[in-house]
C-alpha cells in the first residue's frame, strides 16, 4: 500500500529550498555529504515531526509538533535532511544535519511501502529515551500537524535504537508502549525520599 505523505506547509518547504539555493548556508552546514553532493539536492518526503514529552503509567501524553523534515536527496539517495521549525513569525529553516537516521528513515519507508494497510508517516521523538521512530498513522487523511498515537498506530524504532529495542521492527503502539513506560519511569533507589 503506499504511504500518504502529508504535504508539508509550503513556508517550510520554501524555507528549506532557500536555505539550498543559499551557498553560505550549505557551507556552513556541518554536513559533509551535503557540502561535497553533486548536482542538484532536492528536499523530498516531508514529514511532520512530532515530540512526546511524557509517558506515564496511563499512556502516551499528547505529542506537540516540533517541525517538518525534509530528506535531502541528490541523485539516487538521500545524503543529508533539512529541518523547519514553527517560529512566531511563521516556518522558519532550521538546520541541515546527516547522520544514521537519513539512511534508517529511508529504510523504514520502504519497509512501510510494503504493509497491506496504508498510514500516513510521521516520526515520533522520544526525547527521555533519546528515541526517534517512523509513526505511521492509520488515520490517513488526519491533520499531520496534531494528534497522538493511537493504540492500533505502528511505531518503527529507527537505528540506533535504545538498548532492548529493536529497530525497523514495527511495533503497535499498545505493544510498545509498556517498555517505553518501563524505561521513561525513573526508578526509586534505597534511601531515596519517595
Amino acid at each position: 500500500m503506499p504511504l500518504h505523505v502529508p504535504p508539508a506547509p509550503a513556508p517550510a518547504l520554501r524555507s528549506v529550498l532557500t536555505a539550498l539555493g543559499s551557498p553560505t548556508a550549505v557551507r556552513e552546514a556541518r554536513t559533509p555529504s551535503l557540502r561535497a553532493a553533486q548536482g542538484p539536492a532536492t528536499p523530498e518526503l516531508p514529514l511532520p515531526v512530532h515530540v512526546l514529552d511524557r509517558i506515564t503509567p496511563q499512556g502516551l501524553s499528547a505529542t506537540r509538533l516540533a517541525g517538518w523534515r525534509f530528506l535531502i536527496r541528490c541523485g539516487e539517495r538521500a545524503v543529508a535532511a533539512a529541518d523547519s521549525m514553527l517560529t512566531p513569525d511563521g516556518w522558519a529553516f532550521s538546520h541541515f544535519f546527516e547522520g544514521p537516521y537519513i539512511p534508517s528513515t529511508e529504510r523504514a519507508l520502504q519497509q512501510a511501502e510494503a504493509l497491506q494497510q496504508p498510514y500516513q508517516p510521521r516520526l515520533l521523538s522520544v526525547p527521555g529515551l533519546y528515541m526517534l521512530t517512523l509513526w505511521l498513522h492509520g488515520d490517513t487523511t488526519a491533520d499531520a500537524a496534531e494528534g497522538h498515537p493511537a493504540p492500533s498506530d505502528l511505531l518503527v524504532p529507527l537505528a540506533p535504537a535504545p538498548p532492548g529495542i529493536s529497530a525497523h521492527r514495527p511495533y503497535q503502539v499498545a505493544e510498545l508502549l509498556p517498555v517505553l513506560t518501563h524505561r521513561a519511569t525513573p526508578v526509586k533507589l534505597l534511601g531515596s525520599p519517595a
